[in-house]
């Protein structure tokens, strides 16, 4: 492809985000009768999936306690549905076992999935819950659990087959996807706020409107458009939190249990949903048998063949001091501490066989492999979903991307005249106007 000097949308990354939006504005624009695929250029400084989206565990789930979340999700996976064979989706479900401080909260999310059509089942009581468990798979162990929520739609996707098909799909509509070209900033002209060109290490391309879907490299773009980079935030007492910073790093924990996915099976032979453990009982080593932690612990985890065992991840670390080389490249060689190591490996595994028995005994066949990786969260840890400088839509995914693909669906509409509801609440007005996301028990930051 020639190096365009113009066109009228330029999308900034080749993720889930950036190449949704595009194959969904090509549609939009299309179906509008104000243009084509041609008219829209996506621009990624390295490849297809070669961030956050790339390595992502591919999990899709509603499992929110967030109203907000749990309807942008509702529609997320809708998406997914539409096309499975091309997203390499796997309906099978998702499930949150969780322990008794954090039951009211799920039986919340039960209710209200329940009044948005979402379909699940909702077991609670410790006995029941374990009966539900040993059920499905019959080694079932895990202590302290009292409520368990098992969604039937959602599940998960293998992460870079899905992010060629949605290549695909938008080259198909004629949109151009251009890799290997970083951005190096933006140009105003005539004295206007607005972007008038991306400018590019090849040059700068003249545009109408911009994209931002740039996943943990979300701070970079953000200080290169000249943002802010602390936040005023009201809270519920009306009190002003001043000079919060809009940019939090945590390092997050995958990786993988090198066995055979069949291992995973359910009793009745099939491959079950994704299992989602949070817990307050003590988590003992599966080495040794010595205490690895008495706080709140969670973990994820499904058998996947695209990752070659079984695969999921744990609640992520905090960077309190993120080196400089983040800004720029987070996924970067040069920041190895950030990367998963042997704690989280010994801890997940432990878990895993916490929870099922199964499992005991086969730390040792934990993939020894570079995962995980660095994320950029906003200030709540919810994403910011807004217009700035007038023509620049920013998806700050606040790490909770890949299973959102509606997103860009949903931004595309908007581009297009058509005002989204379910964005509304992700506005970065929220700060300042105090309409922030109730806040669940979950061990994890994104709930």
């Amino acid at each position: 492809m020639a190096f365009p000097t113009s066109t009228k949308y330029v999308v900034i990354g080749a993720g889930i985000h950036g190449l949704s939006t595009a194959f969904h504005l090509a549609l939009e624009l299309k179906n509008c009768g104000r243009g084509s695929g041609e008219d829209i250029l996506v621009v990624d400084k390295t490849s297809i999936g070669a961030g956050a989206s790339g390595i992502a565990c591919g999990v899709i789930r509603n499992n929110y306690f967030q109203p907000a979340m749990r309807e942008l999700m509702a529609h997320s996976v809708s998406v997914w549905e539409s096309d499975p064979e091309k997203y390499h989706y796997h309906a099978v479900g998702y499930m949150q076992i969780s322990p008794e401080c954090m039951r009211e909260d799920v039986a919340s999310i039960a209710e209200q999935q329940k009044q948005i059509g979402y379909e699940s089942v909702f077991v609670e009581g410790a006995k029941a819950s374990a009966d539900y468990m040993r059920g499905m798979f019959d080694d079932w162990q895990a202590r302290g659990i009292t409520s368990v929520l098992h969604e039937k739609p959602g599940g998960y996707a293998n992460n870079t087959s899905s992010l060629y098909g949605l290549a695909d799909k938008a080259e198909a509509e004629g949109v151009r996807i251009l890799t290997g070209v970083a951005v190096t900033g933006f140009e105003s002209a005539n004295g206007s706020d607005a972007i008038s060109a991306v400018l590019t290490e090849r040059g700068p391309i003249e545009c109408d409107f911009v994209v931002v879907a740039a996943g943990p490299w979300a701070k970079s773009v953000w200080e290169m458009l000249e943002l802010p980079r602390t936040v005023t935030i009201k809270g519920s007492d009306e009190t002003l939190h001043d000079d919060i910073p809009m940019w939090v790093f945590w390092s997050l924990q995958e990786g993988t249990l090198g066995v055979d996915p069949e291992l995973q099976k359910t009793n009745d032979g099939n491959f079950p949903p994704v299992i989602h453990v949070d817990s307050d009982a003590p988590l003992l080593s599966d080495i040794d048998g010595s205490l690895i932690t008495e706080q709140m612990w969670g973990i994820y985890y499904k058998p996947d063949f695209h990752f070659g065992g079984i695969q999921g991840g744990a609640a992520p670390d905090k960077i309190e001091t993120p080196p400089d080389d983040v800004k720029v490249d987070p996924y970067g060689t040069e920041s190895p501490d950030y990367v998963v190591d042997e704690r989280f490996a010994h801890m997940w595994c432990s878990a895993l066989a916490h929870c099922q028995k199964r499992f005991s005994g086969q730390s040792f066949r934990y993939k020894n492999e570079p995962s995980g990786g660095i994320g950029a969260f906003t200030p709540d840890s919810f994403p910011v979903i807004d217009v700035f400088r007038e023509n620049c839509f920013v998806i700050a995914d606040s790490n909770h991307g890949y299973k959102m693909i509606g997103v860009g669906k949903l931004v595309a509409g908007e581009i297009c005249g058509s005002e989204s509801a379910l964005l509304k609440p992700f506005r970065f007005s929220r700060y300042a106007e105090g309409k922030l996301h109730p806040v669940s028990n979950s061990p994890f930051p994104w709930s």
